[in-house]
């Protein structure tokens, strides 16, 4: 009985504690002001997720200068990686799903001395109500434990997860493909999957790297396959800073969706 009364004790303290945090502001070492609204109860937010969000900026004045709330139509981002401005990757990493808070970002965290667009001054402070709706999960890499890689003339490896009757891709006709790209370590540098947007490109010309051109040419219309591709059939000696390293082999997973 008594360990129950602590216990009881201990967990009113907490959701005391956690309640309290509704409605009153608080300041980042940034300098970022933030207020939570609604306490949602969902995972928080974290670097490299990507996240849902409903959102309504306005100027210091009140005004409303943008708003996906009006627009019917939220807005979808990852964060941590500077697809949107430093008081938004910040900001919303201090959520959890069914959050809502209040932003309110100085300058330096937005659009800074140029402002931005003709709608946002220079130097102006933001203000932006935002609910973080969803984290979505993105692309994970190909299960190739139980597949064969195989290995061609000029050093690409690739690994096929499936066999189709679908259409050959071929030189010079335009491919349609959806991948992910991935350094040696595991981190993941970009994907068409995760922007929901496949990438069309005319095979064999050059408009990709090497090894592209070769290992898309070995697939047909609906094949999945893993394509481990040396530096020289990638970005080189060089890389592609900051994002390629310099002598990097470069390990993708793609689908071939289309060919015209």
């Amino acid at each position: 009985m008594i360990i129950l009364s602590v216990f009881t004790l201990i967990s009113c303290k907490t959701i005391q504690t956690k309640r309290s945090i509704v409605g009153k502001e608080f300041t980042t070492e940034s300098g970022l002001r933030y207020i939570i609204t609604q306490e949602g109860t969902g995972a928080r937010a974290k670097s490299g997720d990507k996240v849902v969000v409903h959102y309504t900026g306005k100027l210091t004045n009140d005004s409303v200068f943008d708003s996906s709330v009006n627009r019917g139509q939220p807005f979808s981002f990852k964060l941590g990686v500077g697809q949107v401005i430093k008081g938004w990757d910040e900001g919303v990493a201090l959520l959890n799903v069914g959050d809502k808070a209040t932003f309110t970002i100085p300058s330096d965290l937005a659009y800074g001395e140029r402002g931005a667009g003709g709608v946002i001054g220079p130097n102006e402070t933001l203000i932006f109500d935002v609910e973080l709706l969803e984290i979505q999960e993105g692309p994970k890499p190909f299960d190739v434990s139980s597949k064969d890689t195989l290995t061609t003339d000029s050093g690409l490896k690739y690994i096929k997860l499936n066999s189709t009757d679908g259409v050959q891709a071929e030189a010079n006709k335009t491919v349609k493909v959806h991948y992910s790209g991935y350094l040696e370590d595991g981190s993941m540098f970009d994907s068409s999957v995760e922007r929901g947007q496949p990438l069309d490109f005319p095979l064999g010309q050059g408009r990709v790297i090497k090894g592209w051109d070769e290992g898309i040419a070995l697939l047909k219309v609906g094949e999945k396959a893993r394509l481990i591709i040396p530096h020289d059939l990638g970005y080189g000696e060089r890389g592609h800073p900051p994002v390629i390293p310099a002598k990097a082999t470069l390990i993708f997973d793609v689908e071939l969706i289309d060919v015209k």
